[in-house]
């Protein structure tokens, strides 16, 4: 921004009541505001956000007025969503015979509304999707009003969480919009931000977190409020985590970077409190001569530090934990202070009610694949492609077969990550932490509403490249489009139409994913990392 625009920005109400002078010099306030926020102005109609989109700012409502649409929310159609929809056995026979002697070939009467969804250049990532018949959509759904002063956004932006709401702009809006870095900033020297935040955060998601874990959801109403009360959370790490490692992968210093991963909770500490992931991924990690052994690795829903506090609680006596906790690449963790376990949670548990912390239950050999698993982010996925190179012959009828099933070029590349005889080949993953979804200007990467997988609304992508630059592995790529008649399909300005592809699971097939059906030698099968941490599937063949 320029000095008017941050000087416009400090006399705003909401910015001005923040404190300058409680930020060090190397992170003034008027740096923050300049570096990671920007001014945007949306159009009646624009949605701003998406429900189910992951985004990585918070907005400031500047002037103008915005519509929340609540439960059950906006239509597929309306959010550029990809309709649930599965071929009949005829359909599916009939791709074999259908596709065509070109590759990626549309229909080119899809694409005649383009501008209706995206106004500006395909190049430019801050296309906006609108909403074409706004009296319509307040008068079928039910919506908040948020004006100037208000602001939202922030629990994703910091939680890694999808999208709660879809907003969008009833009237003409400029709106102030501060990426989860200055976000965290403000929050960390400013008590109003602060308070503002975590208040927010204790309403509208705390509950539910808390909720879902096995030592809290048969807690009393009264004895939740004093734990909700006393419940600290924080953000470890970098969101932009997929930049930093793909940066390492192109240097080779993948293992290299653990020494350098933010310390959560060190290993000889006294706990402070049980630690709740509640979105990215840490390393639990001992001790090992000189270096670091990686026991495991932890998601949201899972915990640390139970074991050791139960104990001292039960025995009296100060427990020291056993592990160290580190960030890898970003983690957003709750943290239950020790003083209120011991009032509201231990005396009502029996000892087999506690649930256990992860324990090393492996030789030392087994290591390196852990390790493995670990640095190479591999944990990340739900539907890694892993192959038994022993048993793979090469045939590539798994490639053929996608091939098939995906107008006549397949969606994934067959090399990868190899390990000791197996392969996770370059096909989507479906991750856990979908960082291909930041960002996309149009929402058409998202995840199925019934499947759960990634997938991509080949009507709604503009081709801007943004979830192809944004995946940790490389898995998604741009491809042109071809006319029926074989002709590359071209905008205005006569460029060529790209889209993004990737592996869909094949959510469309009734069989599930060709790929896996084709193999003559059931060498290659879908599988979950945490099965495959495990050992479960490597070991079984």
């Amino acid at each position: 921004m320029t000095d008017a625009d941050v000087d416009a920005l400090m006399a705003n109400p909401a910015i001005a009541a923040i404190k300058a002078d409680n930020f060090p010099a190397h992170i003034a306030l008027r740096a923050i505001l300049r570096n990671d926020g920007r001014i945007v102005s949306f159009e009646s109609g624009d949605i701003v956000v998406r429900e189910g989109d992951y985004g990585n700012s918070a907005f400031l409502v500047l002037s103008g007025t915005l519509r929340v649409v609540m439960p059950p929310g906006l239509s597929r159609d309306l959010l550029g969503r990809q309709a649930p929809h599965k071929k009949s056995l005829l359909q599916s026979f009939a791709q074999l015979w259908r596709n065509r002697r070109v590759p990626e070939v549309r229909d080119a009467a899809r694409y005649r509304d383009i501008a209706a969804h995206a106004r500006r250049s395909k190049s430019d990532v801050n296309t906006h999707v609108f909403i074409q018949d706004v009296p319509r959509v307040l008068d079928e759904n039910r919506t908040a009003t948020l004006v100037a002063g208000d602001i939202f956004g922030e629990l994703a932006a910091l939680g890694r969480v999808p999208r709660s709401a879809t907003i969008f702009a009833e009237a003409d809006a400029k709106l102030f919009e501060i990426r989860w870095q200055g976000l965290r900033e403000l929050r960390r020297y400013d008590p109003g931000w602060k308070r503002r935040i975590d208040e927010n955060y204790r309403r509208n998601a705390l509950k539910s977190h808390l909720g879902a874990h096995p030592l809290f959801k048969s807690m009393e109403a009264s004895a939740l409020e004093a734990v909700m009360d006393r419940v600290r959370f924080k953000t470890y790490g970098s969101f932009d985590w997929h930049v930093t490692y793909k940066q390492m992968r192109e240097s080779g210093t993948e293992g290299e970077n653990a020494q350098e991963e933010p310390i959560i909770a060190a290993e000889g500490t006294v706990p402070d409190g049980v630690y709740l992931v509640r979105a990215g991924f840490a390393r639990v990690s001992m001790r090992l001569g000189n270096g670091q052994r990686t026991v495991t690795y932890l998601g949201a829903g899972d915990h640390f530090g139970l074991n050791e506090t139960y104990g001292a609680w039960k025995s009296g006596e100060p427990i020291r934990l056993q592990h160290s906790l580190t960030a890898l690449g970003y983690v957003d963790v709750l943290r239950v202070p020790v003083s209120v376990l011991a009032k509201h949670v231990f005396p009502n548990l029996a000892e087999s009610q506690i649930p256990q912390d992860v324990r090393i239950d492996r030789a030392i050999k087994d290591d390196a694949f852990v390790e493995w698993m670990v640095d190479e982010r591999l944990i990340n996925g739900t539907q890694a492609m892993l192959i038994d190179l022993e048993r793979c012959v090469r045939c590539d009828d798994c490639v053929k077969a996608c091939g098939s099933t995906h107008g006549g070029n397949p969606r994934f590349i067959r090399h990868g990550f190899v390990f000791d005889g197996w392969m996770v080949a370059n096909a989507c993953m479906h991750c856990r932490d979908p960082v291909c979804m930041i960002g996309c200007p149009t929402g058409a990467i998202h995840r199925h509403e019934t499947a759960g997988v990634v997938v991509i609304n080949d009507d709604t992508c503009i081709g801007c490249g943004t979830c192809a630059r944004s995946c940790p592995y490389d898995n998604i790529r741009l491809v042109e489009v071809a006319s029926p008649s074989g002709d590359l399909m071209v905008d205005e300005q006569n460029r060529p139409i790209a889209k993004a592809t990737k592996c869909d699971l094949c959510v469309d097939q009734p069989g599930g994913p060709a790929c896996v059906r084709a193999c003559p030698h059931d060498a290659l099968r879908r599988v979950d990392a945490s099965a495959l941490l495990a050992h479960d599937i490597v070991t079984s063949g």
